[in-house]
């Protein structure tokens, strides 16, 4: 029998090992950065086109590399960071080159610029699919600088499983800005087919925090401050108010490392216990420092897996360091049954002595007494004499009692709870509401029972869609334009989607990179819901609900602007309201379903009913 297995070929090896490394132009991002914090630099630039697939570029002002050591970084199993075995078990460094550059160097082409502080000239070496086609000596400065062009190049098939351009972007910001928020001594910059996105000097943590999340979330953050012999807790969380639907902003660093951990995100809800909104997420930027040999970060390609080795320790130190923080600055309510509040002293008269009143009370003063008017009681204000005072309580002889009985006014006959006349039994109206949820009405067949709030939703899914298409929203000017802070990644998603809010009725001004002036609204939205409507916007985008499935943007616009301003659960309706909504409900094309594909109304038969009797 002839053998079959066989010893494949470097090449088709490093493709191999690729696909585990290398998922995304994201990963390629995650792998350049990291190997130039782990090389000192404190300046890094990043430059992207067309979402990381025609370019990738990085470029720091670390240690450089030999001419040697910038040809075997491109080797597979070339590294330095370990040299032993138990060097897994105690890493401090994130890879100093080498590793994920054979992997990257298999599937795009490389061009890598590269030199020490001592060497006089560098390296310059071109790689096109694990073959090296040019390394010659060149004149660079101090630092690397590494080019990913063509990603995917000689793998179709993978290249044909990347999203778009914006979706690709997305990650790479994400991977962006994980880097730069737990380095925050080091100085970032990011530039995307020529704009720039990111500019961060070195700075402190919670200043990286606010320059990368925008002003807006400098008065949203709480400091955590922990540490006990098995970790040490730093970092901030943001206050129950500003919880947001989506999981965007929710970062664990363990040892400088980003990290998912469900297990250590359940333990910072549950601090939030009885602060958060139903089906909201706190946010949270918290660094995690543990021993090396208590981690091990080896246990997925990525590495944002890990496994500690005492969790359930870990778990009620983070719980407790949260519910510290939050009782310590007064976001979470404090019971104290002997301390009274408004018994203290308010905080800008602590400092001053008390005063004597200069108004004093003559203790032998009587009001009664005839001539005394000390009291400031003068003329026929001071009371002369007490007699006489019976009569004024002689109610015969008064002129009120001769009026005789008092004319008391009668209030409003109730009518009886049951009729006795059958004929007075009148419908009034066609349909009513039922626990502020459902709508009743009758049908021929028996009750009609809608969901008003998913009715709603249909209704305006297809006037939405209706108005985008044709490209008619009715815009309502706004006296004062209102002015909204957003982020540079959320600026850029809104810019993509502004031929579609304009469509809809939305006038916007992008005055900055992180400011935008709003002038116009749709006639449906009211003035102070401008800001809200947005963020929901951004946080079901950042979601990826909907556009990286089989929803087109307009589509995916339309389903989430109709379930923001939708008709809520627990809303009155008036009962013409309620006739508009069945009547409108039942002129959209598709009533049965929501834009969310789920059960709008019912019908309960009228045997069913009488099968009840």
């Amino acid at each position: 029998m002839a053998d079959i297995i066989k010893l494949l070929p470097d090449h088709v090896a490093n493709q191999i090992a690729a696909g585990e490394v290398v998922q995304r132009p994201a990963s390629v991002v995650k792998e350049l950065l990291e190997n130039s914090i782990d090389a000192g630099a404190k300046n890094v630039k990043l430059i992207v086109k067309d979402g990381g697939k025609t370019l990738i570029q990085v470029v720091d002002d670390g240690l450089g590399m030999s001419e040697t050591d910038a040809r075997l970084s491109f080797e597979r199993h070339a590294t330095s960071k370990i040299s032993s075995a138990e060097d897994l078990y105690n890493l401090h460094t994130k890879g100093f080159r080498g590793e994920a550059l054979a992997s990257i160097a298999a599937i795009a082409h490389v061009d890598l610029l590269s030199k020490t502080e001592q060497a006089d000239v560098g390296t310059h070496i071109k790689i096109e699919g694990s073959e090296v086609v040019y390394q010659e000596v060149t004149v660079t400065p101090k630092g690397t600088s590494i080019s990913v062009k063509n990603l995917f190049f000689n793998i179709p098939a993978r290249r044909n499983f990347l999203k778009s351009d914006q979706v690709e972007l997305r990650h790479i910001i994400d991977e962006f800005q994980r880097v730069a928020l737990v380095h925050p001594n080091v100085s970032f910059r990011m530039y995307n087919n020529g704009t720039e996105y990111f500019n961060l000097s070195g700075e402190s943590f919670r200043h990286r925090i606010v320059h990368i999340f925008g002003n807006k979330m400098s008065e949203r953050l709480v400091p955590v401050e922990e540490e006990t012999e098995t970790a040490r807790i730093s970092g901030f969380i943001c206050k129950p108010e500003f919880s947001k639907k989506s999981r965007g902003e929710q970062f664990f660093f363990a040892n400088h490392r980003f990290i998912k951990s469900p297990y250590l995100h359940h333990a910072v809800v549950s601090a939030f216990e009885g602060l958060l909104k139903p089906d909201t997420y706190p946010g949270y930027f918290l660094q995690l420092e543990v021993d090396p040999k208590a981690i091990d970060i080896n246990i997925h390609p990525t590495k944002t897996e890990v496994k500690f080795d005492d969790e359930h320790t870990l778990y009620a130190i983070l719980r407790a360091a949260i519910k510290h923080s939050l009782g310590q600055f007064h976001i979470a309510p404090i019971i104290d049954f002997e301390h009274n509040q408004n018994l203290d002293t308010p905080y800008q008269y602590k400092t001053k002595e008390a005063q004597l009143p200069t108004i004093t009370v003559d203790a032998d003063f009587n009001p009664f007494q005839e001539g005394n008017s000390r009291s400031g009681l003068k003329g026929s204000r001071a009371p002369k004499s007490t007699e006489g005072w019976k009569e004024l309580y002689d109610f015969e002889n008064s002129s009120l009692g001769n009026r005789g009985v008092l004319q008391v006014e009668s209030g409003v006959v109730s009518p009886e709870v049951f009729e006795s006349d059958e004929e007075n039994l009148t419908v009034q109206q066609t349909t009513f509401q039922l626990q502020r949820k459902y709508v009743i009405s009758t049908v021929k067949s028996g009750l009609l029972v809608i969901n008003q709030s998913r009715a709603h939703q249909r209704i305006l899914y297809e006037r939405f869609l209706a108005e985008i298409t044709v490209k008619q929203g009715i815009v309502q000017q706004l006296l004062f334009p209102e002015t909204l802070q957003f982020t540079a990644k959320e600026m850029d998603t809104l810019r993509s989607m502004q031929s579609e809010l304009s469509n809809l009725g939305f006038e916007m001004v992008f005055d900055s990179k992180e400011q935008l002036k709003v002038t116009g609204i749709p006639n449906i939205l009211k003035d102070g819901m401008v800001a809200q409507v947005l963020e929901d916007l951004l946080d079901s985008y950042s979601g990826e609900k909907g556009i990286d499935q089989a929803f087109s943007q307009t589509e995916w616009l339309s389903r989430t602007l109709s379930k923001s301003l939708a008709i809520k659960t627990g809303q009155y309706l008036s009962p013409e309201m309620q006739t508009a909504l069945v009547n409108d409900l039942f002129a959209c094309k598709e009533p049965k379903l929501s834009p969310f594909q789920k059960t709008i109304y019912v019908i309960i038969d009228g045997n069913e009913i009488a099968n009840k009797f």
